[in-house]
């Protein structure tokens, strides 16, 4: 079988345990509680259908049909005001370090854009070092709490960035 570049596209229902298993062995690697943040999220196990809303979309990194990775824009819970929140954002070790952090954060915040919000809103933990340099690179600035109510206590880095 021959290697393919990887692609990022919309997540299709076929996906589901490929991402919830993705996400959740970087939430392992990289120390994260497992209370308190994404990884007790039910949405993590039905992705798709959490994204098939208005103004909602969720994209996975796929290579050699094989998925790596993902990030998704969705209205910020509990906030009144046109801020969307960028979710989920985790990719693999097999797929850092090749630039596609950065395309997908182009994707997200385009499909942002497209759909209206005025902000984009993130919430990371503080030793995600490569994470936090991606967010700052492309205009996230950091705030002093927390926006909305995510259900994520335990993240305890929150950002900003106008659209």
């Amino acid at each position: 079988m021959s290697s393919t570049d990887p692609i990022i596209r919309e997540i299709q229902t076929e996906d589901n345990p490929k991402i919830a298993e993705a996400i959740r062995a970087v939430l392992i690697e990289m120390g994260v509680p497992k209370v308190g943040t994404a990884y007790e999220d039910a949405s993590l196990d039905m992705m798709t259908e959490t994204y098939n809303a208005d103004r909602k979309a969720y994209f996975v990194v796929e290579e050699n049909e094989a998925i790596y990775g993902g990030a998704g824009i969705s209205p910020l819970d509990n906030f009144e005001g046109n801020v969307c929140e960028l979710q989920k954002m985790y990719f693999m070790p097999q797929i850092r370090g090749r630039g596609l952090g950065a395309k997908m954060m182009d994707k997200c915040l385009q499909f942002a854009k497209d759909a209206g919000f005025d902000q984009c809103y993130l919430e990371t933990m503080p030793y995600m070092d490569d994470a936090r340099k991606l967010y700052r690179k492309v205009g996230f600035t950091a705030l002093e709490a927390p926006m909305g109510d995510t259900g994520h206590y335990n993240c305890s880095v929150w950002m900003i960035k106008n659209l």
